[in-house]
Parts: C-alpha cells; structure tokens; sequence
C-alpha cells in the first residue's frame, strides 16, 4: 500500500513560492480547482497503479500544464495552405486590413449602434449598412442578418407563412453542414411547390403553377456547390422575373455567394452577380458577406422596401440579428467595392486576380529557403460553395516526407497550425492561399517540421 502520506496538502503547497506564481498568473479559484485535480490523480495513479508520489515541483509543473490545457483557445488561426480560397472548414473568407481594424475599433469601446446621434434618442441598427448597400447594389434597401440561411428563413418567414412558394426541383438543394432549402422552407411554415423535374424546368412550369395556384413568391435558390451537366435545362433569371411579375408574385433569389465581381474576369466560369440579379428585376436577393463578397459572416438581403419593411419588423430578425462586430465589418468591406479597390484590398479577391507568375516565384523562394523540395503546377480552386469544378493553375511546393500523414500531423500540431494536402504520397502547399503577413512563420515552422521528421 502506497504511504499517501507523502502526498503533500493543498496548504502546504500553497507555502511554496512556484505555486504562487501560478496562482498569480491564473487566478486563486481555478489554480486551487487544477491543483486539487492534480492532488487527486497522484492519488489515484498511487493506489491503483503503484505510481511514486511525485515531489512538490512535479505536482506545481503538473498544475501549471492542465491550467495551459484547460484555457488553450479551441479557435486558433492558422495558416492555409491547401490552394482553396475559401475553406469553410478554415473560416471562408480572411479579412482585409481595414476590415480588421473597423472591427477592432467599433468593438474596443462604445459606439452609436442604435442610437441617432442626430435626435440623441434611440435609433435602428440595420440604418449602418443600409444605405451603403443602396449606393453600392442600386436596390432600395438592405438589411444584414447573421448569416445567409438566415436571411433566407427570414424572408419566407416574414412573407410567405402558410402560403405557397413556387420553386424548380433543380433548386432543391442541399450545402455544407446539411443546409437544405426544402427544410428551410418547411420551418419557415411556408408551403413548398414544386415544379420541373430534378434535371428540367421549363418557363411552362412557372407560367402554369402562378396562373392555376395561388402562389405567394417564387424563390430562385443558386446551385451552389453542384453542378448541372448533361442533359439539362433551366429558364434564365430574367425569364422567370418577368413571368412572375406578370402574375403580380415576388421573386427572391437566393444568390448564396454574393460575388460583386465577375469572376470571368479572372479566367473562371461566370458566376451569377449581385448586380446581374437587381438588373433582372428579381424583388429581394440575399447572399453571403464570408463568400466572394470577402467579409465577415452576414446574410445580406437587398431589394424592394416594400417587402423589407416586413422583413425588419418580424419577431425572427432580432434573433437573426447581427452584432456591433459584424456591422463594421461588412460596411468597411462594402466601402472596398465603393471605391474600387476590392482586387488589392479584399484577400479572396487578391488571391484570385493573382498573376501566375508571381506564385510561381513565390515558390521558388520557398524551396531555396528550405533547400529541399520542388515547385509543381498544380491547380487552386475557389470553394467556399462557390464555382464547383471550376480551377485556377498555380504552383506548388512539393515535399516529400518519409510519413506524408505523420508529417501533416506535426504541421497541423505547429504554432500556428499549418494545413497543406496529400497528393502522390508529396505534401503540397499552395502559395496563392498563404496570407503574405503569415509568410515568415510558414517558413519557420515549415523547417522546424522538416527537422522534426528527420530525427
């Protein structure tokens, strides 16, 4: 039997100089709960497993790492470079520099975000990006909710509760994390009416349907991340407006990756446009601020004041409701579209309008520094359930490690974490998505891993 007398008390500890300093760093009421957690595990591991009763230092250095354990953030940056742009899985869209700092300070003291500066008297937050969505789209007004299912939720909420909203079943679709339109309508309590087929719809299906059924709004949801091919058919957008406007019925277009740029431009498929939406005459568009708009998560709604006066007055916009935070945020990155500066100021945008050339030398830099690897062409895509199939050419790095997985892991275990891919047993990184004020530390830890997978 172990002599647990050996193990030394909370008050005794307390005594020794070290554990003071913990307690300074971490506060007395968490040091006391690790340390009493430590207490308990020395004494378990003695009883049931014969352990050492560890001295004064072992037990203070054990209490010291389960406190770094239990506060170490589960939300770290870290560095891209996987060649997708927008990785939802690594945040969508990294912010412009101005972006961050109207964040940083709207969010460091107080602020006007619902009150009239004017009437010194209570005011409406959804005033702030309003007006400059306006200016920018061209459409009536606007309202920013939290993200882009939201707004959906909330329009058929908020004009189409028990009513009939027509939608082609090419439409019916399903995104990231189980995101499907069906299910969205259905708890929005508006009815769904299906028209076409999985793979056809014709300006037939709408004529009929708005002629021979009382219908509320058709609603246009964007492919998103699938593609149509082959035997296939849908009529364009400006088609669908008119008819339904002959029938006096909205129409709402879920456009999804609020793209304020052409990306024919840059050698990709076209990608609907804001823009191309309001010219067709569609009542409300709603699309994402973290997708090719390349600002913080929103779900943006733009159109006819008419409709939004209803939007802004449902119970469910003030629990969609966005922050002070997100407010800044898609205002300062709205301003980057206003003054043309989206390619050289919003990241997603830098990074696609890239010149070839310069990634090419960028990963040459990269394997003189490192002295080992080669440079490949490969291909970066877009993501973000954006432009599916569609891909830019690039040049890679290519290393290759002994462990291709264990090498991965000792990337993704870096400070900060750094996220490549597999491909012919090589590790690729991808210079198009390595933020350039993130260069230095890939690099760095780049060859600390390499000498780690050496030893």
């Amino acid at each position: 039997m172990p002599d647990l007398s050996k193990l030394p008390s909370v008050d005794q500890l307390l005594q020794n100089p070290k554990l003071k300093d913990v307690i300074h760093s971490f506060g007395r009421p968490l040091s006391l709960k690790a340390l009493r957690d430590v207490l308990d595990n020395c004494r378990y591991e003695a009883i049931q497993h014969k352990q050492p009763i560890p001295e004064q230092p072992e037990i203070i250095r054990r209490t010291k790492n389960l406190l770094n354990e239990w506060l170490s953030p589960t939300l770290t940056p870290v560095i891209n470079a996987t060649g997708v742009i927008l990785h939802t899985n690594l945040g969508r869209a990294p912010l412009s520099l101005e972006t961050r700092a109207a964040i940083s300070g709207i969010s460091a003291g107080y602020n006007n975000l619902e009150f009239d500066l004017q009437t010194g008297k209570r005011g409406k937050r959804s005033i702030h990006a309003s007006r400059l969505l306006s200016t920018l789209t061209g459409a009536e007004g606007g309202f920013v909710v939290n993200n882009n299912a939201g707004a959906v939720l909330l329009i058929l909420s908020a004009l189409a509760k028990e009513k009939n909203v027509l939608i082609s079943r090419t439409q019916l679709v399903e995104i990231g994390g189980g995101f499907r339109i069906p299910d969205v309508m259905r708890q929005s309590g508006a009815n769904l009416f299906e028209i076409g087929t999985t793979n056809r719809v014709h300006l037939y299906d709408y004529e009929n349907a708005l002629k021979n059924e009382d219908i509320a709004l058709v609603l246009i949801a964007h492919h998103s991340n699938f593609k149509l091919i082959g035997f296939h058919s849908e009529p364009e957008l400006p088609e669908i407006v008119e008819t339904a406007h002959k029938y006096g019925v909205p129409v709402v277009h879920d456009l999804g990756s609020g793209a304020l740029l052409d990306t024919a431009n840059y050698g990709l498929a076209h990608e609907p446009t804001v823009f191309e939406s309001m010219d067709a005459g569609c009542d409300l568009v709603s699309f994402s601020g973290d997708k090719l708009m390349g600002g913080p998560q929103a779900g943006i709604i733009i159109g006819k004041e008419s409709l939004l006066k209803s939007i802004r007055v449902h119970p469910l916009a003030r629990a969609l409701r966005p922050d002070k935070v997100t407010l800044a945020g898609i205002t300062a990155t709205i301003t980057h579209y206003l003054k043309n500066e989206a390619e050289s100021k919003i990241p997603v945008w830098f990074m696609i309008s890239r010149p070839i050339e310069s990634i090419e030398e960028r990963a040459n830099n990269w394997r003189e520094y490192l002295g080992e690897g080669k440079v490949l062409e490969g291909r970066s895509t877009v993501g973000g359930g954006s432009l599916p199939t569609e891909e830019m050419p690039s040049f890679l790095l290519a290393l290759s490690p002994k462990k291709p997985d264990a090498f991965l892991k000792i990337l993704r275990q870096a400070n900060p974490p750094i996220i490549a891919r597999i491909e012919n047993e090589r590790v690729l990184f991808d210079p198009r998505t390595v933020l350039p004020d993130q260069e230095a530390a890939f690099l760095r830890q780049l060859l600390i891993a390499l000498e780690e997978e050496e030893s």
